[in-house]
């Protein structure tokens, strides 16, 4: 293979001319190639889950924990989500060449925006190989070519999904250079990828703490991010019971290696005596172990004492951490000191208290009455989601099509001149 230098600036300079072309692609087309993609991944299910076995056997032979272990698995279920999430990108609408704000100026010229691709988009992930479908599917739709790069743990279930792109491309002759995934598992190819800017016009790591803060630190093209997912549901005294039990519960046991995962529960003093118990009732015939403060404790008595550091963590694991607080304001100071401003969620009857979390907490995601597992842009409407943004500019939350756009000004004249 040739030096990691000379193939991941071919891979730039080849996904930079197909990002002109796609420029030029109509809806109808992309969405041809869309319906390619999620009709080869149908056809090829055998064979991509016969990949991701030699992926999971191999990680469990290295020493992969549960949870990346939980992360690399395509199941049945698993793939159907992901190719429906292909066939929902199609159905969505386009953003590309959409004009806003058209108004006209004294001058006589009409000013508005056209909302238009990135360019070339480079990804870079561990563990979970449906973000390779998900993140050609959502680049192809928004007008960007994309250079995939999965982690080694993932190599087969990767390269075999990136097969069924390939013949999607193919068959609705479309460059196969717009989904690029690259084939070597070298670290190199990363340190590569985030300094070239001339190629590559935005960088979208998703994966652990470690990479995110590396990428951040060395990349020379802009970052779309988020370092950790320190989720918090938050019981008010004003909460339905049943609801705060439902969501407290599945928001952390629905899947426990994913960043919407709840890590911390808040519980109001007024109804922690009745609520606690039952709660980690539930928790511990799920194996899920408790830490909290000493009034936690008072009514769990089996939860081990919650450290400083225990708020500050994202466990990705069946690890919770407890607090009770005395009520909206010592919550919502909790969640501003420690969240990592990912999806932060208030279980509450009261008007009043839902209105104030919603404001004060600053948070990509922030939900009433619903557990955090929704932030998630298939959840959202999105179609599959390239990631959640913590960041402020230029996108936040999932991202989904119109996250991959950004706006140019356009101006309409009839031969005026400035005076």
């Amino acid at each position: 293979m040739k030096d990691i230098k000379t193939y991941m600036k071919e891979l730039g300079q080849q996904a930079r001319i197909a990002s002109l072309a796609l420029i030029k692609a109509s809806t109808n087309e992309k969405n041809a190639v869309l319906e390619n993609i999620a009709n080869a991944l149908e056809a090829s299910k055998t064979e991509i889950l016969k990949a991701n076995k030699m992926d999971l056997e191999a990680g469990a032979k290295n020493g992969l924990d549960a949870a990346l272990l939980d992360r690399l698995e395509l199941n049945k279920s698993r793939m159907a989500s992901m190719i429906e999430g292909v066939r929902q990108v199609a159905s969505l609408p386009d953003p590309i060449g959409e004009i806003t704000d058209l108004k006209y100026q004294p001058s006589g010229i009409q000013v508005g925006k056209m909302r238009v691709p990135l360019g070339v988009v480079g990804i870079i992930y561990e563990s979970r190989p449906n973000v390779t479908a998900d993140a050609a599917a959502l680049c192809l739709k928004s007008g960007n070519a994309a250079i995939l790069r999965g982690g080694s743990e993932a190599i087969n279930s990767n390269q075999a999904i990136a097969k069924c792109i390939q013949q999607g491309l193919a068959e609705a002759e479309f460059p196969v250079e717009a989904v690029q995934v690259v084939a070597t598992i070298d670290r190199a190819a990363v340190a590569e990828m985030i300094t070239m800017p001339e190629f590559v016009d935005v960088i979208i790591p998703r994966g652990g703490k470690g990479l995110i803060e590396r990428v951040s630190k060395e990349a020379s093209v802009p970052v779309i991010k988020h370092l950790d997912g320190i989720c918090h549901v938050f019981i008010d005294e004003y909460a339905d019971f049943y609801k705060a039990i439902n969501i407290a519960f599945n928001s952390k046991t629905q899947r426990y290696g994913t960043c919407n995962t709840m890590e911390t529960l808040l519980v109001a003093k007024a109804i922690a005596g009745e609520f606690l118990p039952e709660i980690a009732r539930q928790y511990e015939e799920e194996g899920v172990e408790l830490r909290g403060c000493s009034i936690t404790r008072d009514y769990i008595p089996q939860a081990t004492s919650a450290t400083e550091e225990d708020w500050a963590t994202e466990y990705l694991a069946p690890i919770l951490s407890i607090r009770v607080v005395d009520g909206v304001d010592e919550a919502i100071a909790h969640i501003q000191k420690y969240s990592s401003q990912h999806t932060d969620a208030i279980v509450t009857e009261y008007y009043t208290n839902a209105r104030r979390f919603m404001t004060e907490i600053d948070s990509s995601s922030v939900m009433v009455n619903a557990s955090t597992r929704f932030a998630d842009g298939f959840e959202y409407g999105l179609g599959a989601e390239i990631g959640i943004s913590t960041d402020k500019f230029h996108v936040r939350g999932p991202v989904g099509l119109e996250g991959l756009t950004s706006q140019k000004f356009i101006v309409l004249g009839d031969g005026q001149i400035r005076e």
